[in-house]
C-alpha cells in the first residue's frame, strides 16, 4: 500500500501552494471523501445491471413496461438530484463558514423542498398515470401499457422516499462523510437485488415483483439518511424546528442554485430523449448496438458522476469559508485528479469491452460498431468531459450557477443535437454521429468553462452574500 499512497500524494500536488487551503482538506481527507463517492457509483451501476437481467425473466411486456417507465423515473430521479445538489452548495458554504445555525437550517429547508417538490411530482403521476404513458410512448401493446402502469404507480409510492434520500445523502457528501452514504446505499441496494429476486423467481409476481422491492429499499434509506441527519453532532443537523419552519429567504437561497440545475437537467434529458428518435431512424443493427454502447458508456462514465460531488463539497467550503485562494487551489488539484483517474479508468473499460461483448448475442456488425462507438466515448470522456462535467460542479459550488446552466443548454442543444442531425442524419454517419456529436458538446462546453475559470469572474460569487 505505501507505493500507492506515494503516488496519491504526488497526485494531489499541482504545484500551487495554499496554507490555508491545505488546513481545510487533506489528502486524506480527499481520498476518504472521494473513494466512498466511487464505489457507491459503481454499485449503483452493478446493481441496474443485475435489475434488468432478473426483469427480463418476467417476461418482454414486463421487460418493455418497465423500460419505459425508467426513462420517465429517470427525469425525476435527476429533478430530485437537482434539487439535493442546489441544497448540497448552500450547506457546504454554511460548514465552511463555521454558521451551524444556517447550515442546519439550509438542512431543514432542503428536506421540506424535497418532500413538498416529490410528493407533487407522485400526485401528478398517479393522477395522469395513463395519459402520461400515452403521451410520451404512444399506443404500445395492450400488455405493455399494462405493465408500465403497474410499475409507474408503485414506482410513484417511492418519490418521496427518493427525494428525501438524495437530500439527507447531499448532506452528508456536504459535511465529507460519504462513507456512510456509501453504506446505506450498499444496504439499500442489497434489499433491491435480494428482493427482485424473491418478487421474480419466488413469488412470481412479475412487474409488482420487481416495483415493490426497489420502493421498499427507498423507503429504508430514506428512513436511514434522515435518522442520521438528525445526529446533533453534525455540522448541518436537521432540526424539528428547521424543517418544518418555511424560511423565505432560505428557499430563495435554495432555489437560486436548485433551479438552474433542475432546468439544465431537465432540458438535457429532453435532449436525450431526442436523440433517441433520432437512432431510431438507423435501423435494427445501429439501435442494437448503441444501446449496448451506452451499457459501457454508463461503467465509464462513473468517474464524472463520483467526482462532481467532491467538488461540490470542498468548493463550496472553500468560498463558504471566505478563501477564494484555497477554492482555485482545489479546483485544480481535483481537476487534475479526475484527468488521471478518469484516463486510467477509461482506458480499462476500454480493454474490456471486447471480452463484455462476448456476453452479447449480436452480429459481427453491430459488435464492431459497438467497438468503435466505446472508442469514441473513451477517448473524449478522458480528455474533454473532466472540464464539461465534474469542473463545472465546481463552478456551481462557487455560486456561478446561471452562467453554467446557459453554457450547458447552449452546449447541448445547439452543438449536440445540431451536429447529431448534421452528421447522424444528413452526412450518413448513423450513430456514429451522434457519438461524435457528444464529443463535440464535451469539447465546446470544456474550452467556454476554462475561460470563464480563466477569466476569474467565478471568484466574485459567493451563495451566503
Amino acid at each position: 500500500m505505501q507505493p500507492f499512497k506515494g503516488i496519491w500524494s504526488r497526485l494531489l500536488e499541482p504545484g500551487q501552494q495554499v496554507e490555508e487551503g491545505q488546513k481545510l482538506f487533506s489528502n486524506s481527507d480527499l481520498k476518504k471523501l472521494i473513494v466512498p463517492l466511487f464505489v457507491e457509483q459503481l454499485l449503483a451501476m452493478l446493481v441496474g445491471i443485475a435489475d434488468t437481467l432478473m426483469v427480463s425473466y418476467a417476461g418482454e411486456a414486463a421487460v418493455s413496461g418497465v423500460s419505459l417507465v425508467n426513462m420517465l423515473n429517470i427525469f425525476f430521479i435527476f429533478l430530485f438530484t437537482a434539487l439535493a445538489s442546489g441544497g448540497a452548495v448552500v450547506v457546504s458554504q454554511y460548514i465552511g463558514s463555521r454558521d451551524r445555525k444556517n447550515s442546519s437550517l439550509a438542512a431543514g429547508q432542503l428536506y421540506l423542498l424535497s418532500l413538498l417538490f416529490s410528493l407533487a411530482c407522485m400526485g401528478a403521476t398517479l393522477l395522469w398515470d395513463r395519459p402520461l404513458l400515452g403521451l410520451l410512448f404512444g399506443q404500445v401493446e395492450p400488455d405493455v401499457m399494462q405493465a408500465g402502469l403497474v410499475y409507474l404507480r408503485i414506482s410513484a409510492y417511492s418519490y418521496p422516499a427518493l427525494a428525501l434520500y438524495n437530500a439527507g445523502a447531499a448532506l452528508y457528501r456536504s459535511m465529507n462523510k460519504t462513507k456512510v452514504t456509501m453504506h446505506v446505499s450498499l444496504v439499500m441496494n442489497a434489499i433491491n437485488v435480494v428482493g427482485n429476486a424473491i418478487g421474480i423467481f419466488v413469488l412470481h409476481a412479475g412487474v409488482a415483483g420487481v416495483a415493490w422491492p426497489s420502493t421498499i429499499s427507498r423507503v429504508f434509506a430514506a428512513v436511514a439518511m434522515t435518522v442520521l441527519c438528525f445526529w446533533g453532532k453534525n455540522p448541518a443537523a436537521l432540526t424539528w424546528g428547521g424543517l418544518f419552519t418555511w424560511n423565505s429567504s432560505m428557499v430563495r437561497r435554495l432555489l437560486g442554485i436548485a433551479v438552474p440545475n433542475s432546468i439544465e437537467n431537465g432540458l438535457f434529458q429532453l435532449a436525450k430523449v431526442a436523440l433517441s428518435s433520432i437512432t431510431a431512424m438507423f435501423g435494427t443493427v445501429q439501435i442494437a448496438a448503441n444501446g449496448v454502447a451506452q451499457s459501457i458508456w454508463s461503467l465509464a462514465a462513473l468517474v464524472g458522476s463520483a467526482m462532481g460531488p467532491a467538488f461540490i463539497t470542498v468548493v463550496g467550503q472553500c468560498m463558504g469559508a471566505g478563501d477564494v485562494d484555497a477554492a482555485d487551489y482545489y479546483m485544480r488539484k481535483l481537476t487534475r485528479l479526475t484527468f488521471f483517474i478518469s484516463i486510467a479508468w477509461n482506458a480499462l473499460v476500454l480493454l474490456a469491452t471486447p471480452v463484455m461483448l462476448l456476453f452479447y448475442d449480436l452480429s459481427p456488425e453491430a459488435k464492431n460498431l459497438v467497438l468503435w462507438l466505446v472508442v469514441i466515448h473513451n477517448i473524449f470522456n478522458a480528455v474533454a468531459y473532466p472540464i464539461s462535467g465534474p469542473f463545472s460542479n465546481g463552478l456551481r459550488a462557487a455560486g456561478d450557477v446561471k452562467f453554467t446552466m446557459y453554457i450547458s443548454l447552449f452546449s447541448t442543444l445547439v452543438v449536440r443535437v445540431a451536429l447529431s442531425v448534421l452528421m447522424g442524419v444528413w452526412l450518413h454517419l448513423g450513430v456514429i454521429g451522434i457519438a461524435l456529436a457528444m464529443a463535440g458538446d464535451w469539447c465546446v462546453k470544456a474550452v467556454i468553462l476554462l475561460l470563464r475559470y480563466k477569466g476569474g469572474r467565478w471568484k466574485a460569487f459567493r451563495v451566503l452574500e
